[in-house]
């Protein structure tokens, strides 16, 4: 979004991890004594975030900034370097012949964070009771669903050690999909089990915001320290985390990490010049000062190329009514609008992404025409074949008469029923970026008619209009990405808790009525559903090239720019192996603090 991010996965967690300083560090006003002190003695790193967690529940979580890259682990990870599939929690993995079949081996003597053994038991427990739960709303479901029928494995613990996934059919991605954090039984089997007085179960309410960090349990390298709302989270390295160097020293060696939490970056460039912040995501309006400043403040901007992102506008094209007052989510009369192709195809031509690139990006973004990222072996170019909105008002506004639209004597854009059209666009307050997006967005429309309402929000608000109240015109947000593109299932899949440009009500809440499903969205699914069946390589790739060309035919989302990945990180931080895949810290275990 990881905004709103897809984070169940291993390679998800790095990648949020990384997005939480892309997105910008800030830091407050307050005293950098105030957490400096108790911790002169030990090695510690400090950067910020934008807004507070929404959750200490990895099940529950679908956003970022969240805690889970550092507190929680999965049978497997990703190398942020070669995007390698590599053991993690599991030491080793066999597999059937059939690819049917895997038994994944635990680590001998892995632990929690309070000391009780880690086993297969938590493995089984993770998987058959809280992700595969009906009740309990989570992302991973929706990755792990297999063919057209969206059969889940079978999970079976064999012994202390071992574990079986049993496929009702071959699945291309499952290995990446088991980075998902396992979670610990002994805390937890109980909350899963009992109900509370809505009859749901006690889960959905365990480790929110307000838990006591000590009553947290964890297998990452790190544990949620203490936690101030609105201030600050401290993290402090997990003394039973199973990770040992080559000389058996204990990892990570990093003792102590600090996110300060603010809701504007404007004082971050100033906070990192002057040594308070340890990293900052280099914006592209920052990155001229820095690059100066590099020899003199001892650091180092990495660039690790177009960054793995995507960031979009997305229209409201949710037909659906509320079953209870039979009130449409969609203002019927913008409804028609954002549901009209040509409306959608016209408003991707009135953006002027080279505009955008030279005065936002300052150069450093290129237009962003697929959703899947650049460094995915799965990646359509617009010179492979796929259709690109270069800017064009004249077609634009053709487009809009072509569809009914019309021009008073003011140039003012009506629909066919005299209506002004009128819109909302949203974003999180607090990232420059989309807010100076938003802007020239606004700007643009204004050429072809179009009156945009442009309104930061904070970003918890946002998620809140998204996920839940589905109380939104247009959007202007980003998710992360990665290699593998079965990871969006859940924004393509119609059922899909991501599915956020025709999101069905979620969570045991009552279904919309009148919800529809356009023959474009299902097959968008259809070609995902046969993207993952599909073992040949060279096969994949064209499936999902034409799942590619589709989503830019008919717009559910109308992608803007690609940035370039870029950190500014101090050289006194040893190990640093900057990828757009996995940022500057997924091999946060083995860094060293000069």
């Amino acid at each position: 979004m990881k905004v709103i991010a897809i984070v169940a996965n291993s390679w998800r967690r790095w990648l949020s991890f990384a997005l939480v300083f892309l997105i910008g560090f800030t830091i407050s006003s307050c005293n950098p004594a105030d957490f400096r002190t108790d911790a002169a003695e030990q090695s510690q790193l400090v950067f910020s975030i934008l807004s507070d967690p929404k959750t200490f529940n990895p099940a529950l979580s679908e956003e970022s900034p969240n805690i889970f890259s550092l507190t929680f682990e999965g049978l497997t990870s990703q190398n942020g370097v070669t995007a390698e599939i590599e053991p993690a929690l599991a030491e080793s993995w066999q597999i059937s012949e059939d690819k049917l079949r895997f038994v994944f081996t635990l680590r001998e003597g892995l632990k929690w964070s309070d000391g009780e053994p880690l086993t297969a038991d938590d493995v089984a427990f993770s998987y058959n009771e809280v992700y595969f739960n009906e009740k309990i709303p989570n992302s991973t479901r929706d990755v792990m669903r297999i063919g057209e029928s969206r059969a889940l494995p079978e999970v079976r613990k064999i012994g202390d050690r071992q574990v079986e996934f049993i496929l009702p059919e071959p699945f291309a991605p499952f290995l990446r999909t088991t980075g998902t954090s396992i979670l610990p039984a002994h805390a937890l089997r109980s909350a899963v089990n009992n109900e509370d007085d809505n009859g749901e179960p006690e889960f959905l309410s365990t480790w929110r915001i307000d838990t006591p960090p000590d009553e947290l349990v964890a297998n990452g390298p790190y544990l949620l320290k203490s936690y101030r709302p609105n201030q600050r989270l401290i993290f402090q390295s997990n003394p039973y985390y199973w990770r040992k160097d080559s000389q058996g020293n204990p990892q990570p060696y990093i003792k102590r990490i600090v996110w300060e939490i603010v809701e504007k970056q404007d004082t971050a460039l100033l906070q990192f010049r002057s040594g308070i912040l340890d990293a900052i995501g280099v914006s592209p309006e920052n990155f001229s000062l820095l690059k100066r400043e590099e020899k003199r403040g001892d650091f180092t901007i990495y660039d690790g190329g177009p960054a793995t992102g995507t960031t979009f506008i997305a229209f409201n094209l949710n037909k659906g009514r509320d079953p209870e007052n039979n009130k449409p989510v969609v203002d019927p009369i913008k409804s028609r609008w954002f549901n009209t192709l040509k409306f959608r195809q016209a408003v991707a031509y009135a953006i002027d992404r080279k505009t955008m690139i030279d005065n936002t990006f300052r150069g450093l973004g290129e237009s962003q025409n697929s959703h899947i990222s650049v460094p995915s072996p799965y990646y359509l170019s617009p010179e492979e074949g796929l259709k690109a909105y270069k800017y064009n008002p004249e077609k634009a506004q053709e487009l809009l008469l072509e569809a009914g639209f019309q021009y008073n004597d003011e140039g003012q854009l009506l629909d066919a029923d005299g209506n002004p059209v009128r819109f909302t666009l949203l974003t999180n307050a607090g990232n420059q970026v989309r807010e100076a997006m938003g802007a020239q967005i606004k700007q643009d429309l204004s050429k072809i008619g179009i009156q945009v309402d442009f309104q930061p929000i904070a970003f918890n608000a946002l998620v809140e209009k998204i996920s839940n109240s589905l109380d939104w015109d247009c959007h202007l947000i980003g998710f992360t990405g990665g290699v593998e593109p079965n990871n969006g299932a859940n924004f393509w899949s119609p059922k899909g808790r991501l599915h956020i440009f025709n999101l069905q009500k979620k969570g045991g809440k009552t279904p919309l009525a009148g919800w529809e499903v356009a023959d474009w969205e299902a097959k968008i699914n259809n070609l995902y559903i046969q993207g993952a069946q599909e073992l040949d390589e060279q096969k994949r790739k064209a499936i999902y090239a034409e799942s590619q060309k589709i989503v830019q035919e008919y717009l559910p989302v109308i992608h803007l720019v690609n940035p370039l990945s870029l950190q500014a990180v101090r050289n006194r931080v040893k190990g640093i192996q900057h990828t757009a895949l996995g940022g500057a810290f997924w091999n946060i275990h083995e860094l060293i603090i000069e």
